[in-house]
């Protein structure tokens, strides 16, 4: 082939056949079943779409879990628990989990200074590494 043709032969553009050629030459699997390798990326944890209900139902089943959320807080009044003892106790676990997180980056401050980990520092310090 000539330089003439080899520039033409650039220049043109492919008919279909010949197009149909060079995508099977850069198929990445040329023996795959599936025709487009570089296809859409589909998660595998797609949501499935709710079916669509009328506001009527939607109105409905709140109401429903809002009379089984209500009849739950009194079983457990009668119980002997009580709402503000309840939110004693959520503000006290979320002091719990404040202190924890900074205990944990204090610790692998730490142990970047010292080039350990911080599983040999609990060892170290005495902590139980499921606490």
């Amino acid at each position: 082939m000539s330089r003439e043709e080899n520039v033409d032969s650039e220049n043109s553009v492919p008919t279909p056949e010949e197009y149909d050629l060079k995508k099977e030459t850069f198929k990445r699997t040329p023996f795959s079943k599936f025709k487009k390798v570089n296809s859409h990326f589909k998660s595998p944890l797609q949501v499935a779409e709710s079916p669509r209900v009328s506001p009527e139902e939607e109105v409905e089943e709140l109401q429903r879990k809002n009379e089984q959320l209500d009849s739950g807080i009194s079983q457990l009044e009668e119980e002997g628990y009580s709402v503000e003892e309840l939110d004693q106790h959520i503000d006290k676990l979320h002091e719990y989990n404040d202190i924890k997180d900074i205990g944990q980056s204090l610790l692998g401050r730490i142990a970047a200074l010292k080039g350990t980990t911080t599983r040999d520092l609990y060892t170290h310090f005495g902590l139980d590494l499921d606490d």
